[in-house]
């Protein structure tokens, strides 16, 4: 009896480590989260753009489907997404960016080291306009047609598959 006492915590760290597991890959809650968005208005934004100059505005870019991704200097991820987004601006794809609570001057120097893909560059120190969108963390792409409305979210860094079975089909919904 005494044995099993021993190997109790370690039965409980494996029961933990699995349903660990199986939270973290099910994914569904993840999707329903993003469909929730789908369709619904995005938010009017007017937020300081990086460097100074005009601020970055939501009515600048109506009538046309564009990007907004929000990115981080810290974000792991970002850098890892970072030639899909590039590779979409040489395509002649629109994307905001948002430097989502992070320093202007950290931010500046990831795109200055990267390459900057973004029309313009939003700032989002707080995170608020990250809240409005419904933001889960770094990175997260979001379609917005030219009606305003979110056509479609991608959470997390985008791979190649993301852009041609999301992003691309949404920017080209009529």
């Amino acid at each position: 009896m005494k044995n099993w006492a021993a190997f109790a915590p370690l039965a409980a760290l494996g029961v933990l480590v699995i349903v660990s597991a199986f939270l973290l890959l099910r994914g569904g809650e993840r999707e329903l989260f993003s469909a929730g968005s789908i369709g619904r208005a995005a938010p009017a934004y007017a937020l300081e753009a990086m460097g100074g100059g005009d601020p970055v505005l939501a009515e600048t870019r109506a009538g046309r489907a564009y990007v907004i991704n929000l990115f981080a200097s810290w974000c792991g991820p970002c850098r890892a997404e970072h030639p899909q987004l590039m590779a979409l601006q040489a395509r002649g794809v629109e994307i905001v960016g948002v430097a989502y609570k992070d320093k202007p001057e950290n931010a500046a120097r990831f795109l200055n080291e990267l390459g900057n893909p973004f029309a313009a560059v939003g700032l989002d120190p707080e995170g608020r306009f990250g809240l409005e969108l419904g933001v889960v963390g770094v990175p997260e792409t979001f379609v917005i047609g030219p009606g305003g409305e979110v056509r479609a979210v991608h959470r997390g860094p985008l791979t190649d598959r993301d852009v041609r079975d999301v992003i691309t089909p949404a920017l080209l919904a009529d």
